[in-house]
């Protein structure tokens, strides 16, 4: 499957960032870049959706790690969604799990956002 990134603003500070096909060393620069101008764009809440992903790298798992870096001094979260337990395999053996929330969909994921955007408005 091809590579493929697209980026929403949800509103209220939200950002969907959804990639398709292989996150690696060849495109994580693109994931990054599109993480980068979610934040500075004013994004507090970021949705990685990993549902089309059919392959992550430690490449993608480094780019993810820097977003969060960015995004936590500024009361900002990291979300992503993925439901293919192989990906999600990664983040368990890496023990990322424990930094990053996970959902089964992206609806859940952006429920969750929101909700924080309540609880802790800019």
């Amino acid at each position: 499957m091809e590579f493929k990134l697209a980026t929403a603003d949800l509103g209220n500070a939200i950002h969907q960032i959804r990639v398709s096909g292989e996150v690696d060393l060849a495109t994580a620069p693109e994931l990054k870049e599109a993480l980068a101008t979610a934040t500075r764009n004013g994004a507090r809440g970021v949705l990685v959706d990993l549902s089309h992903a059919t392959f992550i790298d430690s490449t993608t798992l480094g780019v993810l790690m820097g977003a969060v870096k960015r995004l936590r001094p500024q009361g900002g979260e990291l979300a992503i969604a993925c439901n293919d337990p192989n990906i999600r395999k990664i983040f368990e053996i890496t023990l990322l799990d424990r930094i990053f929330n996970i959902y089964d969909t992206p609806q859940a994921a952006i429920t969750h956002l929101r909700q924080q955007a309540e609880h802790d408005p800019a």
